[in-house]
């Protein structure tokens, strides 16, 4: 079962082209990619064995080929001693040293097995994605930099959050310029409106009105069918400074095509048509996908599903990737397969909507989440979770706007649609109470709250709402 899980405050979305290029993923021969090579050392050819040696070591750098030839003869029924499983179980458990523990192992007591290339791919993703994260929560801005340039792999369009984190980090240490770069390198790279509108609002913070006045200039090349909305973007950024309106180009389809994850869809005004180019079925992975899916291995349903050749696997990748904190790219998936509705199967088209909701609240684009709940048409549970997360990210966006009293109101219908309220926005109202001159209430709250499970942080809330 999918659950949803959106962190509040969440504002997963975004990208980054600033290190693109080439992905730094081992590249590594398979058995079966040996096939030719063990057919030469049976028949004796020497001249073309070494040849087929030639041709191994550039196509797959990484390969070495073993110190006695002969023990490429041995049968492939050899490798099925390698229990593959347990080793993405450890890559799922997120013990990377373990996974690459067990790989070394099975290479030197299994010959002729290597581990499958999109073993190899997930485990150095993950493992670099899970450091750059731990460095930029730690607000180690050396380390998170480090990692950024040493693994290209994690800096792509549809891990855009990172491109953000990145920039974020060049701020912490001084490198204000180097963070301009980051955002004016993802507008050009990243072109899908979702994805520009927030870089290009997170860069007006750092840069100089020139600068971001250049990115537009940027963004309107890379994305000219966006050019009015772009203006409009820049009039509210930067006052005055949005050029005219420009009519000459013709309007261009508002969805990108799905499987290229660098163009994320414009948000829910486009035509319920399928614009991802993609036949409904055809792809022979969905059962293997779907199985992944429902077991929550999200990893390797991802990996497993690379570049979709139908909707059916794009729609089931599109869960993995939401589940697996990738919301951005989930964003696209659920986008196409909500405009190809039922036609993909059953009931499809409404929990695509679901998905498609849950994906924007997860990037914290509230309204965006909140306008698909409105024109879908979900289940009593499903809407009911999707209006509780606007409630509390509507909330909590009104008490950092200083808006004390509409946050109150948010939290108050919160609770009565869950029932109670979670323990940290009973607090968050508490405080709202207290900042909007309603001492008496802010009192009460914080004494019930502090008799439930009495905290520094009930203390502290109480002592304020005493005068203390």
């Amino acid at each position: 079962m999918i659950r949803s899980r959106v962190r509040h405050p969440a504002l997963i979305a975004a990208v980054l082209a600033c290190l693109a290029g080439g992905s730094a993923y081992a590249q590594t021969a398979s058995y079966d990619d040996l096939r030719a090579l063990r057919y030469y050392l049976q028949q004796g050819d020497d001249e073309a064995t070494r040849a087929e040696l030639r041709r191994l070591r550039a196509a797959y750098p990484d390969w070495r080929p073993p110190s006695d030839m002969n023990d490429l003869l041995v049968p492939q029924a050899t490798t099925a001693n390698v229990d593959e499983g347990a080793i993405w179980r450890l890559i799922e458990r997120k013990d990377y040293a373990a996974a690459r523990r067990e790989i070394d192992t099975n290479r030197q007591a299994v010959s002729g097995w290597t581990p499958p290339a999109d073993m190899l791919r997930v485990l150095e993703t993950n493992e670099a994605q899970d450091a750059f994260t731990s460095a930029t929560a730690a607000r180690n801005a050396a380390d998170a930099i480090a990692i950024a340039r040493r693994s290209p792999q994690i800096m792509s369009c549809e891990r855009i959050n990172n491109a953000w984190l990145l920039s974020d980090m060049y701020v912490l240490a001084g490198q204000t310029a180097a963070a301009v770069t980051t955002y004016r390198n993802t507008v050009q790279s990243c072109t899908g409106y979702s994805q520009m509108e927030p870089t290009l609002e997170k860069a007006s913070a750092v840069a100089s009105q020139a600068d971001l006045a250049s990115m537009f200039d940027v963004a309107r090349t890379a994305n000219r069918a966006e050019t009015p909305r772009l203006n409009a973007l820049q009039q509210r950024l930067l006052g005055g400074g949005a050029p005219a309106p420009q009519t000459a180009a013709a309007p261009a389809p508002r969805a990108a095509p799905a499987p290229r994850p660098q163009a994320v869809a414009a948000p829910p005004s486009a035509p319920a048509t399928n614009s991802s180019g993609l036949p409904v079925r055809g792809d022979g992975r969905l059962a293997e996908v779907r199985a992944l899916k429902e077991r929550e291995q999200y990893a390797r349903c991802i990996a497993a599903s690379q570049n979709p050749r139908s909707l059916d696997v794009l729609y089931e990748r599109s869960w993995c990737l939401y589940s697996h904190d990738r919301p951005t790219e989930s964003l696209v998936g659920f986008q196409a397969s909500a405009a190809a509705g039922d036609a993909i199967g059953p009931n499809v088209g409404r929990d695509a909507h679901y998905g498609l909701a849950l994906s924007y609240l997860n990037l914290n684009m509230t309204e965006q989440g909140a306008q698909i709940a409105t024109r879908a048409r979900l289940t009593d549970t499903q809407r009911a979770e999707v209006e509780s997360i606007v409630l509390d990210q509507r909330g909590v966006k009104a008490y950092r706007n200083g808006d004390y009293r509409q946050s109150i109101a948010y939290f108050n219908a919160l609770e009565q649609l869950k029932g109670g309220l979670r323990r940290d926005l009973s607090i968050l109202r508490a405080y709202a109470l207290l900042n909007s001159g309603q001492r008496v209430q802010a009192k009460s709250e914080f004494e019930r709250l502090h008799a439930q499970l009495a905290t520094a942080e009930t203390r502290q809330g109480l002592n304020a709402a005493l005068g203390n």
